[in-house]
């Protein structure tokens, strides 16, 4: 009998897909593709906790203030479908409220309810189905929460502006429900916290495990826990927003104490890779550290000491970000500028995966990162906003073969053409896959 060519369906799943092998963004063999002889760091596989990432090029959690009383709906099926489908390692959605007061926005995403599941299967079995490993970005918003959405509140040509950043209880806001370590606003235009309550520290900290619950149930491959940009988890760590005199207020091990607990209360729940986000400094003016030995803000000598510990209760990769929650930082903005905080936290912890995040648009800066191990994975949002087949051009630009979703491959011809001695790259716009890409392209002279 002769052998069948058959357009294979993933298996498993309740409608036709076509099923593509190896994944979408993965490193072709070299046997068949002599260019992937040496592989760039990008594109090499990183095992954590017993999960292989196919590479080590992550979407970063971007919050889309687009969730019905925090569900999610099509736009996040086809904003993040978009990314499961282009070659992406990883994909870490959006901050996702553990309490409804815990969001940004009015329109953030949620999980602290059943419901709220079913439309996240849906985003996460699409994922899986482009073999595409998905996880979620836990938080609470802390000080920083009932605020607008960034175009409600103003927009870049600046024709408009809104008097306060406060979402009032008219526009479905909740000002006076805002919780936070201590009463202290992020500025005068943000809500004004009430301090929480050793009774509202332990509901939300249970939150986060119920939420955790929830996450097993729609099958997500990794958490990440937000624990940066001036949310609560940071607001506790930081001397600028924690002035509390209780044990959780005053030195660094109390400052430590909640974000620790729920770090190892979410360990315990969580069998598999978990992630931390954090903001290495806060780029407020001053030391970290004043001449008394008091701390004074957050900054990278303690968020060595955190991530030690974060280390010890078994969180798997470090996240690292900065900034967030001093209104009057100063930012030296430019490419990479996080390195830096990055590379710091890899040679204080050389045995626990770091990623590194902000301004990373070309692949051989992020490349550069990485093959001189100042992290071991790169987080994108803006740049994938801009072009969300960054990974493939990638793979491309610096001269490796990898696999374009089935459908895409048509454009991806050139890199997808073993580099073998003498063999020739030009391919003229033939339609691959149609029977068409071996015709004549040359036009016809008149």
């Amino acid at each position: 009998m002769s052998k069948l060519y058959i357009n294979k369906p993933v298996p498993g799943i309740d409608q036709y897909i076509s099923l593509n092998e190896p994944a979408i963004g993965t490193a072709y063999s070299e046997s068949v593709y002599p260019q992937n002889a040496n592989l760039p760091v990008l594109f090499k596989p990183i095992t954590i906790r017993g999960l292989t990432f196919k590479n080590r090029i992550f979407v970063s959690p971007m919050c889309q203030y687009s969730s019905d009383n925090g569900h999610a709906t099509d736009w996040h099926f086809v904003h993040i479908g978009g990314f499961a489908t282009r070659g992406v390692g990883a994909i870490c959605m959006e901050a996702t409220a553990v309490v409804p007061e815990g969001r940004i926005s009015p329109e953030d995403a949620g999980l602290w309810t059943d419901s709220q599941m079913e439309p996240l299967k849906r985003i996460v079995n699409f994922a899986h189905s482009q073999g595409t490993l998905i996880g979620v970005q836990l938080a609470h918003a802390g000080r920083k929460a009932s605020t607008y959405a960034p175009w409600v509140h103003s927009d870049i040509a600046k024709t408009f502006r809104a008097p306060t950043y406060v979402a009032s209880e008219k526009e479905s806001g909740w000002p006076d429900r805002v919780a936070a370590p201590s009463d202290i606003p992020f500025s005068d235009q943000y809500p004004k916290p009430q301090p929480m309550s050793e009774e509202e520290i332990l509901r939300v900290e249970n939150a986060f495990v119920e939420a955790v619950e929830r996450c097993k149930q729609i099958g997500y491959d990794f958490i990440e826990v937000h624990g940066a940009h001036g949310y609560l988890q940071h607001e506790f760590l930081s001397p600028l927003s924690n002035v509390r005199t209780d044990q959780y207020g005053g030195s660094l091990e109390n400052r430590m104490r909640w974000p620790l607990r729920v770090a190892q209360k979410i360990r315990a729940a969580w069998d598999k890779p978990f992630f931390y986000r954090i903001s290495a400094t806060e780029w407020a003016e001053g030391p970290e550290k004043g001449a008394n030995g008091e701390w004074k803000q957050w900054g990278i000598e303690q968020s060595k000491i955190f991530v030690g510990e974060l280390q010890k209760l078994g969180v798997d990769l470090i996240d690292c970000s900065t900034g967030g929650n001093w209104v009057k930082q100063k930012i030296a903005v430019g490419p990479g500028y996080q390195v830096p905080y990055a590379e710091a936290l890899k040679k204080a912890h050389p045995d626990l995966p770091i990623g590194t995040v902000g301004m990373v648009t070309d692949p051989e800066q992020a490349e550069s990162y990485l093959s001189g191990g100042k992290a071991d994975v790169v987080f994108l949002a803006r740049e994938l906003i801009r072009t969300p087949h960054w990974a493939i051009l990638a793979a491309h630009k610096l001269g490796v073969a990898v696999k374009p979703a089935n459908q895409y491959e048509r454009g991806w011809v050139q890199m997808l053409t073993p580099a073998h001695p003498g063999a020739s790259s030009d391919h003229r716009g033939g339609e691959q896959g149609t029977g068409k890409e071996n015709l004549d392209q040359t036009p016809a002279k008149h």
